[in-house]
């Protein structure tokens, strides 16, 4: 996946400017992003503070894990059963 050059901080710094009254064009073109990044940002981190933000980013990171451990043991799981399944 591609990493973005914003930080969380930043994004939420960008959408408070939106929200102190700047336009989304004019945000657009002075931190150099697109109208879609910044309706995306907005629907994501809109109303969140930095420290929730960092939150959703760490409960992110456990849930691809915990999905990563979930199919490597369903493998293991399907794997057995073949073994199993050929011995008799």
């Amino acid at each position: 996946m591609k990493r973005s050059r914003f930080s969380e901080e930043q994004i939420i710094g960008i959408l408070k400017e939106h929200a102190a009254g700047l336009t989304a064009a004019e945000l657009c073109r002075k931190h150099g992003i697109s109208d879609v990044t910044f309706y995306k940002w907005r629907s994501k981190y809109g109303g969140m503070e930095v420290s929730e933000a960092k939150r959703l980013k760490a409960l992110e990171e456990e849930n691809a894990k915990l999905k990563k451990l979930l199919a490597e043991s369903m493998l293991d799981v399907s794997t057995l059963r073949e073994m199993l399944g050929k011995n008799f």
